[in-house]
């Protein structure tokens, strides 16, 4: 007998429910179809489950096909890390369908780019080089990216444009086809680079000029605004691995572009990344859409998987 004074609820008058009256959110249609031997990405597409994730990757894929059918601004905001991961021919590749009217990177996507095209080769090991100082001491990546920053303040152009540009004469020619700074160039596709100054390694070069770094990161603000204002219904914005910087660049745009009286509703904005993080959530997947329509995706998923999964998907679209 239990020394409790509380004893178990009677429960044998609780009231129940058929099923069938009671339904469900989750029924056999919307469940998943196994994949048949060269079926295809299509296919595959739809033999996905009609919930969730799987739901908001079909969404984000439609998405982005309607906006190159409807002639809508197709923006693709990373970090450092998609580059990293090896993913700039499937961007390039990407812009040579018509899916991408716009890169948006922050300072780290632009460095390991520059690297790609000059060197064809990126991303230190950290913990061999910081304890005596050499990490970020690169000489070529600092010179030339500072000379190119003087270059767009001197010329009235952004850093990304510059970059390219400098690229230009710099990229050796096996490297150069892998670089999305060239690449994008060459196109007249236009890049914008944020940079907040001493998070870059170039920042610690000698050569490096904060008025210039400033000037043509500003100037590429102003240049992301007129992007923004594209995505006006139907258009799409990516922020792909980027935790801080991007989100808040993308919210301050989206606000500078209504505060002057351009129309800015009903586009749709993707998080991609391996984790959801608190600024992308709210500053580029819920907050843009208040009051003004479209609709947000959140999509968790590794860059090396989850972005060449969807350019797949797109060219599968288009073909």
């Amino acid at each position: 007998m239990s020394k409790y004074s509380r004893q178990p609820l009677d429960l044998s008058a609780l009231a129940t429910v058929p099923i069938a009256d009671r339904g469900g959110k989750v029924r056999i249609e919307h469940m998943a179809r196994p994949h048949a031997p060269r079926a295809g990405m299509a296919s595959w597409l739809e033999s996905l489950p009609k919930i969730l994730a799987a739901d908001s990757l079909r969404a984000v894929a439609s998405s982005l096909v309607a906006a190159k059918q409807n002639s809508r601004a197709m923006l693709w905001g990373f970090g450092g890390h998609v580059v990293k991961c090896g993913l700039a021919p499937v961007l390039i590749d990407l812009m040579d369908r018509g899916f991408v009217s716009g890169l948006v990177m922050n300072g780290a996507a632009s460095i390991h780019d520059f690297e790609i095209g000059i060197a064809g080769c990126t991303s230190e090991d950290v913990e061999a080089v910081l304890p005596d100082g050499r990490f970020g001491a690169a000489e070529e990546t600092g010179r030339e990216m500072n000379a190119a920053a003087v270059e767009a303040a001197a010329s009235g152009i952004g850093l990304g444009e510059a970059l390219g540009a400098r690229l230009e004469k710099l990229a050796h020619p096996e490297f150069a086809p892998y670089c999305l700074l060239l690449q994008a160039w060459r196109r007249s596709i236009p890049v914008t680079v944020h940079v907040a100054v001493g998070t870059d390694t170039p920042h610690t070069h000698p050569a490096a000029d904060g008025a210039a770094i400033g000037a043509g990161s500003l100037r590429d603000f102003r240049l992301f605004c007129s992007l923004v204002q594209e995505l006006n219904s139907g258009g799409v914005y990516l922020n792909v691995g980027s935790a801080v910087v991007l989100p808040e660049v993308f919210l301050k745009a989206v606000s500078a572009v209504r505060n002057l009286g351009h129309p800015l509703a009903d586009f749709t904005t993707v998080n991609l990344d391996f984790l959801q993080h608190y600024r992308p959530r709210m500053n580029v997947v819920d907050r843009p859409h208040t009051q003004r329509g479209g609709h947000g995706y959140s999509i968790t998923g590794h860059h090396e998987i989850m972005l060449p999964l969807l350019a797949a998907l797109l060219v599968e679209a288009d073909s």
